[in-house]
């Protein structure tokens, strides 16, 4: 599916969202500035988003200057556990063995990041490519080995890789699956939650929201008034429910790129329009160029 097809799909899917959502949807109400829960802020991580990985304390810095962007916000991130080969799943720690479907690597690339995470407050969230390998047994795998870590809060899933191998695709997830993840998930701790990610609110559960939190993470987007806009309807269809978005895509560089501060005024923005977002998260496809190693903060210069 080309990009074109892509943003074409999408914004018909928009358009009939919005004819419908306030008569057709009860669900879909706007949330009250009281109803919003507190704000994280911070960044995705993934083996293969970086060019290169400057390591837990760069990722740390990240965490911290991002969430300093919006008073109050505590720091948060997306940890990519899993990424999807063929119709298994690569983990990058070591796999357990007699698992089908699931691969590890030799060394752990989590538990010193999470370890740092743990003494720094953050909030993470362990999220996993599954592929064609069932949820549950890969939940318990990823959370058996880090459910006692502090900084965690829950697990999360990348739809588009639900059962799919094409990234604009992904099984929709029934009521009943989301309902049966979430308590694999709470039986490890009864106070985590569960995210589900997609462009798409059609392949979001129809009625499960219970410790759920629903994550977009649309692109290619010609403007920041366009990506608000979507953003806006994608917070409307799940309110009072937590939503949260991933941005600054390199497909969306053109634009963000001639704002002076590309994470601090996209994430105002939807804030203006989403009352109900729960996390802000800058992608780390670009989070090396937006947060160069090594650089200094402002707010520390000489």
């Amino acid at each position: 599916m080309t990009t074109i097809d892509r943003r074409l799909r999408i914004a018909a899917t928009l358009g009939l969202a919005a004819l419908c959502l306030a008569a057709c949807h009860p669900d879909a109400r706007p949330a009250t500035q009281a109803s919003r829960p507190q704000l994280g802020a911070g960044f995705r991580w993934s083996v293969y988003g970086p060019k290169y990985n400057p390591g837990p304390e760069y990722w740390a810095r990240v965490g911290r200057e991002m969430a300093a962007r919006f008073p109050g916000a505590t720091p948060e991130a997306i940890w990519i556990v899993s990424r999807v080969k063929g119709e298994g799943t690569v983990l990058n720690f070591p796999a357990p063995a007699g698992m089908p479907g699931i691969e590890g690597t030799a060394e752990d690339g989590n538990e010193a990041a999470l370890a740092l995470f743990d003494q720094l407050g953050f909030r993470v969230w362990l999220q996993v490519e599954p592929s064609f390998v069932p949820v549950e047994p890969l939940i318990h795998v990823v959370l058996e080995r880090y459910a006692h870590h502090r900084c965690v809060v829950g697990f999360g899933i990348d739809v588009e890789w639900y059962r799919s191998f094409n990234p604009d695709e992904g099984q929709p997830v029934t009521d009943a699956e989301a309902n049966a993840w979430l308590a694999a998930v709470r039986t490890h701790d009864p106070s985590y939650r569960l995210f589900l990610k997609h462009f798409e609110w059609g392949k979001m559960p129809p009625t499960a929201r219970e410790g759920l939190l629903f994550v977009d993470d649309s692109q290619i987007f010609p403007s920041l008034d366009a990506m608000v806009e979507e953003f806006a309807e994608w917070a409307a269809r799940f309110a009072p429910a937590p939503v949260a978005f991933q941005f600054g895509y390199q497909t969306d560089r053109p634009w963000w790129s001639t704002l002076a501060d590309p994470p601090g005024e996209i994430g105002r923005r939807i804030l203006a329009v989403a009352p109900n977002t729960a996390a802000l998260f800058w992608v780390d496809f670009s989070v090396l160029d937006v947060f160069p190693p090594g650089a200094r903060p402002a707010s520390e210069a000489p």
